[in-house]
């Protein structure tokens, strides 16, 4: 079975090929994509919540349901963000 990651005739991949490979992988680590949507929508969700009017808060029984999704799906997402750069994907 031919390995993916070497060029025609056998040859190694150079250092080059590598770390294109290696920038690719890490650009489309679906940590960050995961963390990168939740952030977003946490901070647009949580600031819907902040603005709610008294009819939205009453609706949900008191509760600023909409401030405290928002910042739950904000630290969710950060936790993402912050485990893709704790631990990186290694280079093989």
């Amino acid at each position: 079975m031919e390995d993916q990651n070497r060029p025609p005739g056998g040859a190694p991949p150079d250092s080059a090929e590598q770390e294109r490979q290696s920038a690719a992988a890490r650009l489309f680590d679906i940590r960050r994509v995961i963390g990168g949507l939740f952030v977003a929508y946490g901070v647009i969700v949580g600031l819907v919540g902040v603005f709610d009017g008294a009819s939205a808060v009453e609706k949900a029984q008191g509760i600023r349901i909409n401030l405290w999704a928002g910042l739950a799906m904000l630290a969710l997402g950060l936790g993402f963000l912050l485990w893709q750069w704790l631990r990186p994907i290694d280079r093989e």
